[in-house]
């Protein structure tokens, strides 16, 4: 449940502009995961998530970028919510859980995979374009290796 809350956690962020813990409270609660405030903040501690400047003044919540920590909660929400992959020539299709297909798109893009062009999910698949079919076969490897 945790790594399932914490993927959407990230999927919220980074498709909204969340300015406070309440409003990240409202939001997972949106989506079918109740949380506290004390919830919210101790995921934020976790994810080192923190706060970036807007244009418009304000400060909005952001994932820090920082390396090795961040890339194994990545692979965390991958594990959390992969079910299987195939590939259809140069496309990789990933099932996920129900509702996680974001998150791990989210988490997918974050990895920065070479080959990976760019990626669209709906509730609970992914397509991801990869920039060739033999480049397809390596990505799913890399997968599979990170999940396992």
């Amino acid at each position: 449940m945790k790594n399932s809350r914490q993927g959407k956690l990230i999927e919220i962020i980074h498709q909204n502009a969340i300015q406070t813990q309440d409003e990240l409270v409202e939001k997972l609660n949106d989506a079918g995961f109740p949380v506290t405030q004390a919830t919210v903040s101790r995921d934020i501690k976790q994810l080192h998530v923190i706060k970036v400047p807007m244009k418009d003044g304000g400060q909005r919540y952001s994932l820090h970028e920082d390396g090795q920590d961040n890339e194994d909660k990545y692979i965390e929400v991958l594990r959390a919510g992969f079910i299987a992959m195939e590939q259809a020539q140069n496309l990789l299709v990933i099932k996920t859980v129900s509702g996680m297909a974001m998150a791990v798109a989210a988490a997918l893009d974050a990895l920065k995979l070479p080959r990976v062009v760019g990626s669209i999910a709906g509730d609970d698949t992914i397509m991801c374009a990869i920039k060739s079919s033999g480049d397809c076969e390596e990505v799913m490897q890399q997968i599979s290796r990170m999940i396992s």
